[in-house]
């Protein structure tokens, strides 16, 4: 790493508390330089002065590097068959459920679970809550408005149930809408609530460093309680899930062991 992109690492966390070493570095300076570029800055300390001074380019600059992608059902195969275990599997081990989807961006996979539960009645016994480290990303999930490719994967009947259409927008119900609490939190320093029924953290952990995503899986394992399950993403894989006291189930399904 060198020194100049070291002293900009420090005035972020300082600034805008936000952790960047424990990303891969090659592609996170990589990322940083293309962004610092569009904003017309020629350097690291002149382009933390425009992150400073200009919101826009703050905005700009939080929702490239936080990584802000996702859909609904996202991969939809590999979600329908986290869908049994959420659906049918889970609610007749445990009366209520605690679900968390970590790094949720424009939330659109925390409601995926929402309309989920709703379909099956089940939305009264599950409290889900989505975290994101930037603030901007959050306040759009909050008022639940996507695109045509957001929703791409959403069955015709539901779209029709629980959206509104306003091409090329669609408009969440305020039904599915309240059954997720949104709130900022970072997955590399923040602390970790407790006693999770299921955790949804998908393509997020090919950013971080072998370290960070060791420390991540560990933390993850201690928020669930014995089983509850871990849904990673189709670009992930825990190479030896027994050492975080967690156990495959699936392509991309680990559960808490008892």
């Amino acid at each position: 790493m060198t020194l100049q992109f070291e002293k900009f690492y420090d005035w972020t966390k300082s600034e805008l508390n936000l952790q960047l070493d424990g990303y891969k570095q090659r592609q996170l300076q990589r990322r940083i330089t293309t962004i610092m570029k569009k904003s017309g800055a020629t350097d690291l300390a002149s382009y933390a002065e425009k992150i400073k001074n200009d919101a826009q380019i703050r905005n700009d600059f939080l929702d490239y590097i936080t990584i802000n992608v996702t859909e609904f059902f996202r991969n939809k195969d590999i979600f329908a068959d986290f869908e049994t275990v959420l659906t049918d599997e889970l609610p007749q081990k445990f009366p209520e459920l605690k679900i968390w989807s970590a790094a949720c961006s424009t939330g659109a996979e925390a409601y995926s679970m929402a309309i989920a539960l709703k379909k099956k009645n089940l939305d009264s016994r599950a409290k889900i809550i989505g975290t994101d480290l930037d603030l901007n990303i959050l306040e759009k999930a909050r008022k639940g408005i996507y695109r045509d490719a957001d929703v791409k994967n959403v069955e015709a009947v539901d779209l029709q149930r629980f959206f509104k259409a306003d091409e090329p927008f669609y408009h969440l119900s305020d039904d599915i809408k309240k059954l997720v609490e949104f709130k900022k939190h970072d997955l590399i320093v923040g602390k970790y609530d407790k006693g999770y029924h299921v955790i949804l953290c998908r393509n997020v952990t090919i950013y971080f460093n072998d370290e960070v995503k060791d420390d991540l899986y560990q933390k993850m394992s201690d928020a669930l309680v014995p089983g509850g399950i871990f849904f990673i993403g189709a670009t992930e894989t825990i190479y030896n899930p027994a050492k975080y006291g967690l156990r495959k189930i699936g392509s991309f399904l680990y559960e808490k062991i008892e």
